[in-house]
């Protein structure tokens, strides 16, 4: 299963390209243009015409940024959060990409931004996080890991965070 993956993770960064002409020379598609072919492949999300902006920022800006001033999450709980206002991926200091854990959490922010792209609505703010959780598990699959060895989401965290309440 994890070789099909990755097989049709190539295929589409392959596909992506394009036919090159000796007389044009192309450049490579973006890190955000291949997740986005990633993720309209395997989770029917459509493209975004525009990409979102990426700024990293401390771990307590993020925490006030989602909770307010007031916000009693430890820094290290948010890792990365996009914003539907500005259309930006906001990921901690220190964010490289350079694991497939990493850029599992861009993975997850790149599903809001399509989602938000699309004017797609959901019936609380858990329902949204659905899709974004399962696309950065399935991510997290194609390098033999998970969402609970990676980031310590259990199944029973992921319902919590996941479900509606009202």
């Amino acid at each position: 299963m994890r070789a099909v993956m990755k097989s049709i993770v190539f295929a589409l960064f392959v596909a992506s390209i394009g036919q090159v002409s000796a007389n044009e020379p192309q450049a490579p598609p973006s890190l955000l243009d291949t997740i986005t072919l990633w993720l309209a492949a395997n989770f029917e999300l459509p493209s975004s015409p525009e990409p979102p902006a990426l700024v990293t920022v401390p771990a307590s800006v993020l925490v006030e940024i989602r909770y307010g001033s007031a916000g009693s999450v430890s820094p290290g709980d948010v890792m990365a959060l996009y914003d539907d206002t500005s259309r930006t991926i906001y990921l901690t200091e220190g964010w490289t990409g350079s694991t497939p854990a990493q850029l599992s959490i861009l993975v997850h922010e790149m599903v809001h931004h399509l989602q938000s792209s699309s004017d797609m609505r959901f019936a609380c703010p858990g329902e949204r996080e659905l899709l974004a959780y399962r696309a950065q598990g399935a991510w997290l699959e194609l390098f033999g890991l998970n969402l609970e060895t990676a980031f310590g989401i259990d199944p029973a965290t992921l319902l919590v965070a996941t479900v509606c309440t009202h």
